[in-house]
């Protein structure tokens, strides 16, 4: 068990984690900037470090600067919260480097984890059952995967089914004057509410 860690994080999620590392019998050491100097989280933890101005990229974002403020403290590990820094594997080798214990996964794992394409092939390959899915590159091939995800999914309880065949188009992207002829039109909407509609039996009507 640690002694000390170091709160890399800010606001609520830092609060939520010294909270919990002083239910454990473990000192907290906050970080923060210019602007979150005297926050509920700085007053909660045992110490608390200013390490850079407002702007995250600064502070709660520049990895020596925080990395500093847990040597600087005696802290033994860092614990990130979630955001910021919370994700990359760069800031969890930094931590490596100066013997400071990151409290989440290894930089590889988060590494292969972050890409959520090599993700899936890990899990596969490991046997974890997986959402039914397929790379699709054309109309028919979404619409024949999306034919067998149905066929896996089964009769539920409860469950509405679409029994018709999925509606897939291969409709092209609307160029920029059809997009254009559409605001126009909503614009003379806009300015003329009253103006001549037509509904969907094709009879007019000028009413309201």
């Amino acid at each position: 068990m640690f002694s000390r860690v170091l709160v890399a994080n800010r606001g609520e999620v830092a609060v939520r984690v010294i909270r919990a590392l002083h239910e454990l019998g473990v000192e907290a050491v906050a970080v923060y900037s210019t602007a979150d100097a005297g926050g509920l989280h700085t007053r909660l933890a045992d110490r608390a470090v200013c390490i850079g101005p407002p702007a995250a990229a600064e502070s709660y974002l520049n990895m020596p600067s925080i990395v500093a403020a847990a040597q600087t403290t005696g802290c033994e590990a860092v614990h990130p919260g979630w955001g910021f820094l919370a994700e990359n594997p760069a800031f969890v080798r930094a931590c490596d480097d100066n013997d400071l214990v990151f409290v989440g996964p290894s930089a590889e794992v988060m590494s292969r984890m972050g890409d959520k394409a090599e993700a899936k092939t890990e899990l596969a390959a490991a046997g974890v059952p997986l959402v039914p899915g397929a790379e699709t590159a054309s109309a028919a091939e979404a619409r024949a995967a999306a034919n067998d995800v149905g066929k896996l999914g089964g009769e539920h309880r409860g469950a509405d089914h679409e029994r018709e065949e999925p509606r897939l188009h291969d409709e092209p992207h609307r160029d920029e004057d059809g997009l254009r002829r559409d605001r126009e039109d909503a614009s003379e909407l806009e300015a003329n509410p009253a103006r001549e509609r037509v509904t969907r039996d094709g009879d007019s009507n000028s009413g309201p």
